[in-house]
């Protein structure tokens, strides 16, 4: 008795051609192999160990390249990174279980690298005097004392005094801050090597703040625009 096999996906399809007898049997996730890579699927993974399966060295080669195409099908995305066909055949040989004897064209990543532990990233260790203003409004007031030019320092003590002000307000929305106090916190974060020219006028805060608008507005507006439709 010979027995003939279609794969169909989720279930398994036995053909006895000497009876013509057609016999079904379901393939449960359960009773499957585990996806090495989910994202490219079963089918990818079931292709790549057929590829193994095959004797001849260039009729493999040629297996393998097919299988690259597929994937980088399945997931357009990758073509937008430079190397993305290195990408893919890495992918490949972890799908094989670095078991799919094929010429790379690249080098392939190997698999105690893929065991390593990443390094640990060093946690920074700057203080920052005023929190709210943050480490970015201390690295700008540090170019400012650096710069040489009076005329370019003026403007940049200008565009840092107005986003500390807005950054202040994002932390204290409810309350109204004038802008002396602006500059003198930023007279204090140069360490008093910048000297605000207290004629500058910073943006109002009724121009950073947006209040939201209150519920009975939202309300009456959407009415009125129904009683407009329904004329």
């Amino acid at each position: 008795m010979r027995y003939t096999i279609f794969n169909k996906s989720r279930f398994l399809i036995f053909s006895d051609t000497d009876q013509n007898q057609i016999y079904m049997k379901y393939e449960y996730n359960t009773q499957r192999g585990q996806l090495i890579l989910p994202e490219y699927g079963r089918n990818v993974q079931k292709l790549a160990e057929y590829c193994m399966t095959i004797e001849d060295r260039n009729e493999r080669n040629k297996c393998a390249q097919a299988i690259v195409n597929v994937m980088s099908n399945l997931n357009p995305h990758y073509r937008e990174n430079s190397d993305v066909k290195h990408k893919l055949w890495d992918h490949l040989a972890i799908i094989s279980n670095f078991k799919l004897d094929v010429d790379y064209p690249f080098e392939i990543v190997k698999p105690e690298t893929l065991k390593e532990r990443p390094k640990k990233v060093a946690y920074s260790k700057n203080s920052i005097k005023l929190k709210h203003y943050g480490r970015i409004v201390e690295l700008f007031i540090k170019e400012a004392v650096e710069t040489n030019d009076q005329q370019e320092r003026d403007y940049l003590i200008r565009m840092i005094a107005n986003h500390m002000k807005r950054l202040y307000l994002t932390y204290n929305n409810d309350e109204i801050i004038n802008d002396e106090q602006i500059f003198k916190d930023l007279e204090e974060l140069s360490e008093h090597r910048l000297t605000v020219d207290r004629s500058i006028k910073l943006t109002d805060c009724r121009d950073i703040v947006v209040k939201p608008k209150k519920k009975y507005q939202k309300e009456h507006h959407h009415r009125h625009f129904d009683r407009r439709n329904h004329k």
